[in-house]
């Protein structure tokens, strides 16, 4: 750029020597003479000198001024390049902006989606929240107002099982039980007792119940308290169950586990008693009557005992119980004395002085199946039983003698017509298990050796209950106990027969020609109570006697609840039930020839009851 104008210059320097030469050379020619006319006086024009100088002067300034402008250019292009790198650096910088700000963008998108989610699931734990603690307010106004339930320190206790009865019982023969009525009770037809009837009102099967119950991890610990007052401190006794002022029926702790384990002991309902879940305890399937002893037939026990469950599948149990053994008094008539089975109790002992309680060799063992494969609840049990007495022969010395015994039982309950009517079957059979069956008829008999000989015997209870409406229940029970005779011959009848009766049922030798029911047709007045107050003491008719052979039992009534709800439960109820006893013939003429004595009575329970919640 400078070269050019350096250029520039020196060629108009040169034209302009050139043209002031020319006009030097035109000059120096000798002018013509003459008088030329006056013209105006021009002023002299610049010297060539001058106007060098003025073209360098003005050259100069223009040099100057584009040095200036080159100078100012300079300083604009470093400026736009500075600008430039400015604006490169920021178009880096805004596309690092842009790209940060497209990274916030999508940012902000998640994160608004994520708030957006967030604030739906707030919304929808609102609500749930907002239900959960409206649910939670209403269970705890009724907690506080009406609960379930006491907790204590983790642990819930509940009175459920609790009620109050007024219940009354009018028998067409008498037999002076209370509420609940004792087999051997039932006059023989021709007793004294049973030309009379009788009515009572008792309270005394009122109920007092409490559950407790606590959760940890490895296990649910449960205890159960039940009594009533259906004792008596003159006739209490362990034979079937703990009938000790005041009658403790149950008083039991369990402890099961998530593995299916449960492990349970204390008194309680045998395990050979049908359960209605699984084998769990205090599930027990009871006879639907008001008769505190049940119904003839119903196998059942209530005692110490302990005992192991496994749930091995989601519908099968195995179980296995140890339990509190106790042998009935020896039936039979004619038994040898060279024998010892227990004592009666003693009062510093705290068992009942008038009761006989057995020197027991071991528990009985009792094992259990149940099974629910869909339709249904089904049992199999087998129960062992050990048996001991003292024997003192005529000859030599003392000795102990054991016999086992035991049975087999089994039953079912299952639903019909959607759970509307229910049909059930139990029965237990074996030798020595008499003890087990409703009636408690006998468990042994002695022979003339003094060794004990376990009785055959047989119960059975068949029920049918109808639910036509929730509140409405409708039941018909059948069942029975029957004990097999058992008996030995020895000595000499009128046939030339030799005999001894040993066993149940006298003798068990009906002798011909004996006078039939000569006896048992003729009553006899009652002799005095033990008090020794005349005329309070029934008997059977003279020359009538013999043990149980068997009782049959009939049962029909209804339960009607006139309320169930959160304030409990009231209840109504009639049964009606046909006993039958009857007895072994014996020998001769001196105990039931013929073995038609049997005693038969009709009865009407009543009972109106108030559980709690």
């Amino acid at each position: 750029m400078k070269r050019t104008l350096y250029a520039a210059a020196a060629a108009i320097l040169a034209a302009s020597l050139v043209v002031a030469h020319a006009q030097t050379s035109s000059t120096s020619a000798p002018a013509k003479k003459h008088v030329p006319a006056k013209k105006a006086v021009k002023p002299s024009e610049p010297s060539v000198a001058d106007q060098i100088q003025a073209l360098r002067t003005e050259f100069q300034t223009q040099i100057d001024s584009l040095r200036s402008d080159l100078t100012a250019k300079d300083a604009q292009l470093r400026q736009a390049q500075q600008d430039a790198a400015d604006a490169h650096a920021a178009a880096n910088k805004a596309e690092a902006d842009a790209q940060a700000q497209q990274q916030a963008v999508g940012d902000n998108a998640t994160a608004v989606t994520t708030l957006q989610s967030t604030v739906s699931d707030l919304k929808t734990n609102q609500l749930s929240i907002a239900t959960t603690v409206s649910d939670e307010t209403t269970t705890l106004k009724k907690a506080i107002g009406s609960p379930d339930a006491i907790n204590y320190k983790g642990v819930t206790i509940s009175p459920a099982g609790s009620f109050i009865e007024a219940a009354t019982v009018w028998r067409q023969g008498a037999t002076g039980d209370d509420i609940n009525t004792g087999a051997s009770s039932v006059p023989l037809q021709n007793a004294d007792g049973a030309g009379m009837s009788e009515f009572f009102g008792s309270a005394r099967q009122s109920r007092i119940a409490m559950k407790f119950s606590g959760k940890i991890a490895s296990m649910t610990m449960t205890g159960y308290y039940e009594a009533d007052w259906l004792s008596s401190g003159t006739t209490s006794n362990n034979n079937q169950s703990n009938s000790y002022t005041m009658r403790q029926r149950e008083l039991w702790a369990d402890a099961k586990t998530p593995s299916g384990w449960d492990f349970s002991g204390g008194t309680g309902w045998s395990l050979a008693a049908e359960t209605a879940s699984g084998l769990t305890r205090g599930t027990q399937t009871l006879p639907s009557t008001i008769d505190a002893q049940y119904d003839a037939g119903f196998v059942w026990a209530r005692q110490e005992s302990f005992r192991v469950v496994k749930n091995i599948g989601t519908k099968t149990w195995v179980g296995m119980s140890v339990e509190n053994p106790q042998l009935l008094n020896a039936g039979g008539s004619g038994l040898p004395t060279n024998y010892l089975i227990g004592s009666t109790g003693t009062g510093g002992g705290l068992y009942d002085n008038q009761a006989n309680y057995s020197f027991n060799m071991a528990p009985d063992l009792i094992a259990k199946i149940a099974v629910e494969p869909g339709w249904g609840h089904w049992e199999a049990f087998g129960i062992g039983r050990f048996y001991r007495d003292r024997i003192y022969p005529t000859t030599g010395s003392p000795y102990n003698d054991m016999e086992p015994a035991g049975g087999i039982g089994g039953g079912f309950r299952g639903p019909f017509a959607n759970k509307k009517l229910t049909i059930g079957l139990k029965g237990l059979y074996g030798i020595g298990v008499g003890r087990y069956g409703n009636s408690t008829i006998a468990d042994v008999t002695v022979r003339p050796t003094g060794i004990l000989d376990p009785l055959k015997a047989f119960s059975a209870l068949s029920t049918v209950e109808a639910n036509p409406t929730p509140r409405l229940n409708v039941y018909l029970n059948y069942g029975g106990d029957y004990i097999y005779r058992d008996f030995v011959v020895s000595g000499t009848n009128s046939n030339g027969n030799t005999y001894t009766g040993y066993g149940v049922g006298g003798p068990g030798i009906v002798i011909a020609n004996a006078p039939a029911m000569s006896g048992c047709l003729i009553e006899t007045a009652p002799a005095s109570a033990s008090a020794g107050a005349a005329g309070s003491n029934q008997t059977a008719p003279a020359s009538c006697s013999g043990n149980t052979k068997d009782v049959q039992e009939f049962v029909a009534g209804y339960w009607y609840n006139l309320y169930n709800g959160p304030k409990g439960r009231l209840r109504q109820g009639i049964t009606y039930e046909n006993i039958r006893r009857d007895v072994w013939s014996g020998n001769g003429g001196t105990a039931n020839p013929g073995g038609g004595a049997h005693g038969d009575d009709n009865m009407f329970f009543t009972s109106f009851r108030y559980y709690l919640p």
